[in-house]
């Protein structure tokens, strides 16, 4: 007998926590994939003592070449049908780039991007094949300009962007939608892994988790192509449309300098 579930990635804390909750809650079973096993086997624990889902733990590093290949084998054999795929998982790194560990910049690319091309790539087909599915891609509003600082993640976040976005016209009329999520700083481990104090502006900006993810499945359920949450992030973006790119960029940099 087939089940069908919903995938999230990077789910052992933040915006992936919260994202499973939400569509726990709904009555979706749960496939959750993270590095951290303890993590996420914590939140399963939680989950399960108020909703009665099935939950598949998956810990699973996606920096490592066919990890997304081994997750679906995984699930195939399980019977596992995948109607929601929500591709969280991310890391940033924080300072001048120059400055910077290169390897975990190479990780970092791996994750934000090829991983999650590959698992958009194997999960998709089948959707498609059912005429029926969701994506959910979770990008940012360093995405829509360059983002000194953090040069290499708000890269990546504008190629999820553009992916997800270009997903979401190819796929009109096969019964799959592809959303992209553009958060601002958000309240979860993001920072600290990244390796920033958060400055005064990030504090008086930051969203709370659960209603960023709110946001994102209520657009994601509606099939709408895009959606950036809260007032701050909205007018930002603007900005990033009505200014020089020379302008934001700098506006940018001063939004990310590190607090005392």
């Amino acid at each position: 007998m087939t089940k069908n579930y919903a995938l999230i990635t990077g789910a052992s804390s933040g915006l992936g926590t919260d994202f499973a909750r939400q569509l726990s809650s709904m009555g979706w079973n749960l496939v959750l994939v993270a590095r951290r096993g303890k993590r996420l086997n914590q939140v399963k624990r939680e989950i399960l003592a108020d909703h009665k889902v099935d939950i598949i733990v998956l810990p699973m590093d996606l920096t490592i070449t066919n990890a997304p290949q081994e997750i679906y084998n995984i699930l195939q054999t399980q019977d596992i049908i995948v109607d929601i795929l929500i591709n969280n998982a991310g890391a940033g790194l924080y300072g001048p780039f120059y400055q910077t560990n290169l390897k975990r910049q190479l990780n970092l690319l791996k994750l934000n991007m090829t991983s999650v091309v590959e698992l958009t790539y194997l999960f998709l087909k089948d959707m498609i094949e059912r005429k029926t599915g969701y994506l959910l891609f979770v990008s940012s509003i360093g995405a829509f300009q360059p983002t000194p600082l953090y040069a290499a993640y708000a890269a990546t976040k504008s190629f999820i962007l553009h992916f997800g976005l270009a997903l979401h016209r190819e796929l009109r009329s096969t019964g799959v939608s592809s959303t992209v999520l553009s958060p601002g700083v958000t309240k979860s481990e993001f920072l600290e892994v990244a390796g920033q104090k958060p400055n005064l502006f990030q504090k008086l900006t930051m969203m709370d988790s659960f209603r960023v993810t709110r946001i994102g499945l209520e657009a994601m359920f509606k099939r709408r192509g895009s959606v950036v949450p809260g007032i701050v992030n909205k007018l930002t973006v603007l900005f990033t449309y009505l200014l020089p790119r020379r302008v934001t960029t700098n506006m940018a940099h001063w939004a990310m300098q590190e607090g005392e």
